[in-house]
């Protein structure tokens, strides 16, 4: 597998126009937690006849997770620690969501496709492909990417 260097410079191949990155540095973000929430309104648990206080917390999110973290933790400790963060602040927001009677899968599903379509605006405008063309792999890169990215201009 490559390294943790070797998947961010060649995620940075594609990502060089400051009108991309910004793009990326809202976009990513939005793509990321709405995925999550995406995934977190498929009702897995009560399919499986799970106790209703159970139910909710089995999901395509939080069965994903482990997996996920494992690929973090192998790039970094560093990685893995800030992408639980993430994680959890997802979490919380997608709970937030829910516990105020709102339309998970709608909210998300709006947010994700608007995204996704300014992604590929940014893509045009960078006139290069988005990685994870080439490898998934790369969309689990990207966050990663947009914190480091994030860091060095705050500097």
């Amino acid at each position: 597998m490559r390294s943790q260097t070797e998947f961010l410079n060649e995620y940075a191949l594609t990502h060089r126009n400051p009108v991309n990155q910004w793009i990326h540095f809202i976009c990513v973000p939005t793509i990321a937690f709405t995925t999550l929430g995406l995934l977190w309104a498929v009702p897995l648990g009560r399919w499986l006849g799970l106790p209703p206080e159970l139910a909710p917390w089995v999901n395509p999110t939080t069965l994903g997770a482990l997996p996920a973290f494992a690929f973090y933790l192998r790039l970094s400790l560093a990685s893995a620690l800030a992408m639980a963060v993430w994680f959890a602040a997802s979490v919380a927001g997608i709970v937030a969501i829910q516990g105020a009677g709102l339309p998970l899968a709608a909210i998300c599903g709006a947010l994700w496709v608007a995204a996704w379509i300014v992604q590929l605006v940014g893509h045009n405008i960078e006139g290069a492909k988005p990685s994870f063309f080439d490898d998934l792999v790369f969309l689990l890169i990207g966050p990663l990417f947009v914190m480091q990215e994030l860091r060095e201009k705050l500097r």
